[in-house]
């Protein structure tokens, strides 16, 4: 195995949404050559730019931006799909001697890159429909007292309520004939990268009010008319990226299930949900060092100290 100094050098840049992690990546930016790539899963989407808070244009001509909006609506990607397209980008960045950033709130893809991922192949999606309509249908328990006897070990760790992994490894086993435990057994182990962590967090308290406007600002930029947009192209509501936060609130609304009164309500009541969600996520990892948004010159300090280590 090479040593850790041979290894690739990258940086993460993680936090729950709306801390400020793409002024942090900007700030690096200013400092020495970079690209930013994108480890937000919702971010990926091209047909929702404003509502998932892509960077804007001018944000993005600042220096390389990938991964972001790229994916149709009707596609999933994966965190093993994402890792391997991530890797790729980090490949490209350091051929052109950037350094890469990943930059983003999904946890899962860290991981997936940083410490590796069961290689499960994609799942059909008709498999996966088949698994959320049961699930709707019966009951997250009842599906998982289905898990517990044909992968007992794995139900074990999750909750009875917890219908997105217990139907994600009761789709894995349908379509591969493999269990969850199994294709965990396979997970390789190490990282191939040097990597430096910083997170990025406001307590909560002082993230909801910039949280909310945060959402009227989309609102001005044209969020609504996005959604509608992207209603033409692609009309099922249960395509992965109309379940994003903000999209299925739109969608909501658009289909006259909520006033926009009540989208707007319940869009930043989940946002502040996830939010939450995020910052547990990250706090759990002891290898991030956290700032403060306003604390941009430390945090390049920060990089470049560990760049030279």
């Amino acid at each position: 195995m090479a040593s850790s100094s041979s290894k690739p050098f990258v940086c993460c840049i993680a936090g729950p949404t709306g801390a400020g992690k793409t002024a942090a990546a900007l700030a690096l930016a200013g400092q020495q050559p970079v690209a930013v790539i994108n480890a937000d899963s919702r971010q990926t989407y091209r047909d929702f730019p404003i509502i998932t808070a892509q960077p804007s244009a001018g944000e993005q001509s600042v220096c390389p931006h990938l991964l972001y909006g790229f994916l149709p609506t009707e596609e999933k990607l994966g965190a093993g799909a994402w890792s391997r397209l991530a890797g790729q980008a980090i490949d490209g960045s350091l051929d052109l001697a950037r350094l890469p950033l990943l930059v983003g709130g999904t946890g899962l893809y860290f991981k997936a890159l940083l410490e590796g991922i069961a290689p499960i192949p994609a799942i059909p999606p008709d498999v996966s429909r088949k698994w959320l309509e049961r699930c709707e249908d019966e009951g997250s328990l009842a599906l998982h007292r289905l898990l517990s006897e044909s992968d007992p070990e794995y139900a074990a760790k999750i909750h009875p309520n917890d219908r997105q992994r217990i139907t994600r490894a009761l789709e894995v086993l349908d379509a591969t004939g493999k269990t969850f435990t199994w294709w965990h057994s396979r997970t390789p182990a190490g990282s191939p990268y040097r990597t430096c962590k910083i997170g990025i967090a406001l307590g909560l308290d002082e993230l909801d009010p910039i949280l909310a406007q945060r959402i009227e600002l989309m609102f001005e930029q044209g969020a609504l008319e996005e959604a509608a947009r992207a209603k033409e192209i692609c009309t099922d509501p249960a395509a992965p990226g109309w379940s994003g936060i903000g999209c299925a609130e739109v969608y909501r609304y658009l289909e006259g299930e909520l006033s926009l009164d009540e989208c707007l309500e319940l869009w930043r009541k989940n946002t502040r949900a996830y939010a939450k969600r995020q910052l547990t996520w990250f706090r759990a990892d002891k290898e991030i060092r956290w700032f403060r948004p306003e604390q941009a010159d430390e945090i390049v300090r920060f990089v470049s100290t560990a760049e030279s280590s």
